[in-house]
Formats: C-alpha cells, structure tokens, sequence
C-alpha cells in the first residue's frame, strides 16, 4: 500500500481509502464487516463514512466491525446534510454539530473520529460558528482533523480566512466529485488546494460505474442486473450519450494497455495534483480486490495524453454530482 500525506497534516493515508456509503443498503451487515476486514488487511486505512448513510446503518456496522481494530483506521466520519425535517436537523450550526457527532461516536463505538468533515456548505449558519465549533471538538479530544465536502473553492478560502485570522484549526481536507467524468474540481478548486496544502478527497471516482465499463453494451443505456442503476433508478440520469462514450474509450485505452478500466481510471485520480486519498465503495470483495490493482499501474506520458484527451471536455461541463442545502 501506498501512503500519502493528508494535505499538509502530519496524517498519512492509504493512497486508496474505502467509502461506506453501501454498507447497510447494497450490502448487509456481514458483507459490509468482510469488506472493511479485506481492506484493513490489505493497507487500506482510510475508512469514510457520514451521519446519514443507510440510514445511521453505515456507522453502526463499521462501529461492530472495527471491533478490535480501531487504531487501524483513519475513521473518517460528516454531518450537515439533513437528517429529518426539524429545523434543527440539517446545517452546520453548534447546536446541531455538537449533536451529530455524539450520535455518530455512539453508533460508530468510538471516543474520537480522526476525520469530522461537514458534509456541505451551510448558507445560513456564519462560518465563524462552524469553525469555533470544530475547534472545541479538537479541542476536546473528539476529534483529531477537520474537513470540508461539497465546498465551492471560494466557500473553503473563507473559511481558511477566517480560521487563520481567529487562530482556529484549518480544514486539513475536502471531498468533492472528481473523476475522468468530472474535471470541474481543475478549474478552482484544485489550484486554491494546492496554493493552501488542502487535500481533495475524490469521490464517485468511478462515476458510479460508469468508468468500470459496466454500462458500454447495455442497449438504449438500460441498467445491467446488479449496478447501481437497477438498485437506484435516479441514477438513470447520468447515462447519457456522453458518458456511456468515455466509458468506452477509457475501456479501450484499458484493454490495449492490459488493465482493468476501473483500476486504470483510479489510477489516473491517484496522480493528480493534491489529491490525497481516492474513496472508493464496494459490495464485495472482490471489487475492492481489482480496485487494490490501480496502486500498481505507472501511467506512462502518452495513455496520460490520451486520457487528458479523451475526458478534457468534462473539465467545462457540469459537476457529476454536488449535495448541496436547499
């Protein structure tokens, strides 16, 4: 395994993290601990998480699974998306921050998470109370690093502005889309990490599948038996003409270079500039096992030309995905 610092924290993690977000939904309580036990046994450290995955299911599995084997883990954990329909059950305001992470201690069996992360900006809580917030939290020995996701770059700036001038600690990290279907995070985003050692942690990877190949001979872009498509019919949306097409390439690049497109699309992910860690799910382990395949491909300057190539139109598109508060 390879491991990398989290931006400029003292923090390593494994260059390949594993995201939980099926755990509990696509995958049961057993599958989901066999998985997590594949990963920590294969170097993988990063394990992340949020408040409202399954349905709380998420971290009450990882919490049984990790049984034993917490100090393993960078256990990485969010809250802000909503939660119910209270007014108080949503955002990123002290009254329900401090709220969230008892809960998700509890269910995650843990006194400390290495990573809290604030799942999206919140428009209506001032970035000063969030910040102070985070900073009790470390404070306390509650948490170890903060970390923003779903952040404009502007929106992370700030708050970096504001916690160098009140003396706070710096968001370390942030989780945003990012992929050969989503180059947006190239346009701000990337540069203002790079300038203020913040570390992007990418997620949909693999654009829900997209990049794996799994969608390229499905007739009229129909959900294969099994994909998150069949399970998720909002997923629908994103199988589009232009999509499905970049699948294809990236599959045919993989095929004359004899790899596997998903291990050959992560890998390309790993070397970009600040990234730190690439979270990618699993149902099984043996999707985790050929993801593990992506840590030993060297991307050589031409397929890198021609993956630059074939996905440099999704660097002016639209996200692939962005949860942001109504």
């Amino acid at each position: 395994m390879q491991y990398r610092r989290l931006g400029y924290s003292g923090l390593q993690v494994s260059s390949l993290g594993l995201g939980t977000n099926a755990f509990g939904k696509r995958a049961d309580q057993d599958a989901s601990s066999r998985i997590l036990h594949y990963a920590l046994d294969h170097g993988i450290n990063f394990i992340d998480t949020a408040n409202i995955y399954a349905n709380t299911e998420s971290e009450r599995i990882i919490g049984e699974a990790l049984k034993g084997r917490r100090h393993e883990a960078v256990l990485a954990t969010k809250a802000g998306l909503p939660t119910g329909n209270g007014a108080n059950e949503r955002g990123s305001s002290r009254y329900y921050l401090m709220q969230e992470l008892d809960n998700s201690l509890r269910r995650l069996k843990t006194d400390y998470v290495d990573l809290y992360q604030i799942h999206t900006f919140d428009p209506n809580t001032p970035l000063d109370e969030t910040l102070r917030t985070l900073d009790d939290m470390v404070a306390s020995g509650k948490v170890r690093y903060i970390g923003a996701s779903n952040y404009a770059a502007w929106e992370i700036m700030k708050a970096l502005g504001i916690s160098d001038l009140k003396g706070y600690i710096r968001y370390t990290s942030t989780q945003t889309s990012y992929s050969l279907a989503d180059r947006t995070p190239e346009l701000e985003l990337v540069p203002m990490c790079l300038d203020q050692g913040v570390g992007i942690i990418p997620y949909f990877p693999l654009a829900g599948g997209i990049l794996t190949g799994k969608y390229n001979s499905s007739s009229n872009h129909s959900a294969p038996s099994g994909s998150r498509a069949e399970t998720d019919p909002n997923f629908k949306r994103f199988l589009v003409d232009k999509n499905i097409e970049l699948g294809q390439r990236v599959s045919q690049f993989a095929d004359e270079y004899g790899y596997t497109p998903n291990a050959l699309s992560l890998s390309w992910l790993m070397q970009r500039p600040a990234v730190s860690t690439v979270i990618v799910g699993a149902t099984r382990t043996g999707q985790l096992e050929d993801n593990l395949k992506s840590l030993d491909i060297q991307i050589d300057e031409e397929l890198n030309r021609k993956l630059d190539e074939v996905s440099e139109s999704f660097v002016h598109g639209k996200p692939f995905a962005s949860y942001r508060l109504s």
